[in-house]
């Protein structure tokens, strides 16, 4: 395994990007960590590739898990992932009760019957009864397992009789939420209402992608020209984060989920929200950048409600500056990081397929003007 490539952006939560063998990326908040993975790298290409592999995991793996967010499938927020959790522990205990009485035995043997002064090895030729029972227990764990498998199966895909369906594309590398009943188009943030069932209808506009949000629903891979359901029920206000979990070209770890549960009340109200066209300015600054985004043709890649911008390429735009970050997470949405991003979205992402039109500080800053008045 080899260490490829290392990006540091100067965001504010300061987050590092590894990228190991063009497999996965592992992300951490750096702040007093910087120092530390600065030495390793300093010393990491003089070691043998054993070596490297372990420093590898030993740093990466333990800060990830120390300091990364949290999204675990062990604190489940909903039904379907409290029954993925409930299977999986019923299957460690009973895989670990297995692990200690095999080699319990197995050690019990090693030391009982083994050769000692004036005494050979036990050996043994064979007995029926230990045999018999030994390929009938784990039969029997089989089965029970396979019933608890199907069961949990059920409990996490059976669906109410009237629940919320969103239609979620998945592309390189964003997500595209559409509410069919609602007629609303987003991008990013999945809202959702508490206790209400939500059943996604996932896709793919180009390659495999994974919808995972481990507290709310197990792994979904999103196939081009098919169509998977993912079902959960959130139980609890929060956001909760989530990733797409199958490595989908250079800027996988960039293709964050972040679905934000709210109350019925708080849910409605967004609705309506999202509903609004948005407003052109009737002049100043975001007027001028409401002029560049039709000259620049920004309009026949995203779409704006109440414009003549209405393409499907990149995210819907109508109010990206309600939501938390952009470019599928890679920065948080301020408008500092909304120039950041018009100035070229290359540096930040690279590989996006926003490409960059070279404008210049004047038009970056209209541009982002226009842009904070999409709320």
């Amino acid at each position: 395994m080899r260490l490829i490539a290392l990006r540091i952006l100067p965001m504010d939560d300061k987050v590092i990007d590894f990228r190991v063998h063009r497999r996965d990326v592992i992300l951490f908040p750096v702040r007093s960590q910087v120092q530390r993975i600065t030495y390793f790298l300093r010393g990491a290409w003089r070691l043998p590739m054993t070596a490297t592999m372990v420093g590898s995991l030993g740093m990466l793996v333990v800060p990830s898990v120390a300091l990364a967010a949290p999204r675990s499938p062990f604190s489940p927020a909903s039904p379907q992932a409290q029954s993925i959790e409930n299977l999986f522990i019923f299957q460690l205990v009973v895989a670990g009760l297995i692990f200690l009485g095999v080699e319990g035995v197995l050690l019990y043997s090693s030391f009982a019957h083994r050769s000692r002064p004036g005494r050979q090895a036990a050996t043994f030729s064979g007995n029926t009864k230990v045999e018999i029972a030994w390929t009938a227990i784990p039969a029997l764990l089989l089965i029970v397992v396979f019933i608890l498998t199907v069961q949990t199966m059920h409990q996490a895909t059976a669906t109410a009789t009237d629940p919320l369906t969103i239609r979620v594309v998945a592309h390189q590398w964003w997500w595209e939420f559409d509410y069919p009943n609602e007629g609303i188009v987003t991008a990013n943030e999945l809202h959702v209402p508490v206790g209400e069932q939500v059943v996604i209808h996932l896709e793919s506009a180009d390659v495999i992608h994974s919808f995972w949000v481990p507290e709310l629903a197990g792994k979904t891979d999103a196939n081009p020209g098919h169509v998977n359901e993912v079902t959960f029920t959130a139980m609890a206000p929060g956001t909760y984060l989530g990733q797409c979990a199958e490595f989908c070209g250079v800027e996988h770890t960039w293709m964050a989920i972040r679905v934000v549960a709210q109350s019925t009340q708080d849910y409605q109200a967004w609705v309506q929200m999202e509903k609004r066209p948005a407003t052109t300015p009737p002049a100043g600054l975001a007027a001028q950048g409401a002029q560049i985004f039709t000259a620049e043709a920004c309009g026949s890649c995203h779409a704006i409600a109440g414009t003549s911008a209405n393409g499907v390429a990149g995210p819907n735009l109508t109010h990206v500056a309600s939501r938390a970050t952009i470019g599928a997470g890679v920065l948080d949405n301020t408008p500092a990081n909304m120039a950041r991003w018009l100035q070229n979205p290359q540096v930040v992402k690279p590989g996006a397929l926003m490409p960059n039109f070279n404008l210049t500080p004047d038009q970056v800053n209209a541009l982002t003007a226009y842009m904070e008045t999409l709320r």
